[in-house]
């Protein structure tokens, strides 16, 4: 029995809408509407989505953001909620009316987020380098690698190799320093061009690349041309690579 229901988003419209089979595992979805918003769901059993599949949980979460982005794009303002958010009926209401009730207890809360986030997207700001070229260069300009390059060249094998020791270590802290360095170069330039930034977790390296950001920016859309061409710039410098995505439904910015 579905006596449940599933909660994707809250839209800032009034609206009673069915949306078809896109829901988790081909789920009618619609709108349960309640005053000026509505709540974009489906009906599901009151137990949580579970699976040691990992294939089948991608599967549910794709889902699940398939069909914000679908309400995101009808509605323009939605309040993205976390995977397997579930109301369930109690001695009182069934799920509908706790659905409602919990609309009516946080109602101002939610006016005040869509107020916040109406005309704006997320959009993901990942910027790479090439720790080969990166470390090229400071051996180029850096003058104790320089010197320490040097000294290696003329050493005997025993002692050119405690030198490499030495090298390796300096320049190992000096990348470190570069990747800060750069990081708090590149946030300033992105913070001046959005309304929030988010920084999220850097992610495995790519190949030859090495990601040292990882950004969810939010921004007017109609912002989001000026920000793509200051990454541009950045992407154009033979040492980084920038990946820009979005725009997004504000997936991060909504608690």
């Amino acid at each position: 029995m579905s006596e449940a229901r599933y909660i994707y988003c809250i839209a800032n419209r009034d609206e009673e809408k069915t949306f078809g089979r896109i829901g988790l595992e081909k789920s009618p979805v619609y709108t349960i509407p309640w005053k000026e918003i509505c709540v974009v769901v489906h009906d599901c059993v009151s137990s949580p989505y579970q699976s040691e599949d990992q294939e089948t949980v991608r599967s549910w979460l794709v889902s699940h953001e398939r069909v914000i982005e679908t309400a995101w794009e009808h509605f323009g303002n939605v309040l993205p909620l976390g995977f397997d958010t579930i109301v369930k009926p109690d001695e009182e209401n069934d799920a509908p009316e706790n659905i409602k009730k919990w609309l009516m207890n946080d109602y101002k809360k939610l006016k005040q987020k869509f107020k916040k986030l109406e005309g704006k997207a997320e959009f993901g700001v990942q910027v790479f380098w090439y720790p080969q070229a990166i470390a090229q260069k400071l051996m180029e300009t850096h003058q104790q690698l320089r010197n320490l390059n040097k000294e290696i060249q003329s050493k005997p094998p025993g002692m050119a190799y405690l030198y490499k020791q030495k090298l390796d270590t300096i320049l190992r802290n000096q990348m470190e320093k570069e990747a800060q360095r750069y990081f708090e170069k590149f946030y300033k330039q992105i913070d001046e061009k959005v309304e929030e930034v988010k920084v999220e977790k850097v992610k495995k390296s790519e190949d030859e690349k090495q990601m040292i950001m990882n950004l969810s920016c939010l921004s007017p859309s109609e912002n989001s041309k000026d920000l793509g061409d200051d990454l541009e710039k950045i992407d154009k410098k033979k040492e980084f690579s920038v990946r820009f995505t979005g725009p997004w439904p504000p997936y991060s910015f909504v608690q």
